[in-house]
């Protein structure tokens, strides 16, 4: 079995030594490398080829917010989940945007956050539906009107299964529970899945959560 190449960004030495010690003991994980601030990320990044980077959000040069954006832009690009100390958080939000595919706070329990790689690195997001539905809320006064907007318009792209599929995703669905919610088969979800995420420009399930949540398709 091939290990998971995780890469470690915290500019707390004592955060980011227990991180390693943690997953140090995982036998399917594998620690490539370590960064102290967002600005070492793109070249550890280059040298290490991460499957999964675990990102701080808050660091004093180049934050996790920045580094996500300029990693999820990149052909190829790992998996991000971003470290967090707050369950609610605008930062934490616009990280998921970027295209993050999840976040984990940092008093998690070891064992789910190694729980959490292993998810990520298989394509599976670390964000449940009530977690998503707390972000959204904690930002809906901000430019929640033009969001809306802007959501409508690229949702309108998807056709009317495509468009069932994203609402279902939108409400935590897993696959196997979309094809039989919609009655088709696993296969066939999995192909609806990445059509939108190529329609819409989008890195992963999370993204399609929020953009259908913006666009109010889970209030109907």
């Amino acid at each position: 079995m091939t290990a998971i190449r995780l890469l470690l960004v915290d500019d707390d030495p004592l955060v980011r030594a227990g991180l390693s010690l943690m997953m140090g003991g995982a036998e399917d994980i594998e620690i490539v490398g370590e960064a102290a601030d967002g600005a070492e990320v793109e070249e550890l990044v280059d040298r290490t080829r991460p499957d999964v980077v675990l990102m701080d959000i808050r660091m004093p040069s180049v934050d996790g917010l920045t580094a996500t954006e300029r990693l999820r832009d990149r052909k190829d690009a790992p998996q991000v989940v971003v470290l967090t100390t707050f369950h609610a958080d605008e930062q934490v939000l616009r990280a998921l945007r970027a295209g993050a595919a999840g976040f984990v706070l940092k008093d998690t329990p070891p064992a789910e956050i190694v729980d959490a790689v292993r998810r990520v690195a298989v394509g599976d997001p670390v964000l449940s539906p009530t977690v998503t539905r707390q972000l959204m809320e904690h930002a809906v006064g901000s430019g929640a009107d033009t969001r809306r907007r802007h959501a409508r318009v690229r949702i309108d792209t998807l056709n009317d299964r495509e468009r069932e599929v994203a609402v279902a995703v939108g409400r935590g669905l897993s696959n196997a529970e979309i094809a039989t919610t919609l009655f088709m088969s696993v296969p066939t979800v999995k192909t609806h899945v990445s059509r939108i995420l190529a329609k819409l420009d989008l890195n992963n399930r999370v993204q399609i959560a929020l953009l259908a949540y913006d666009a109010g398709l889970l209030e109907e």
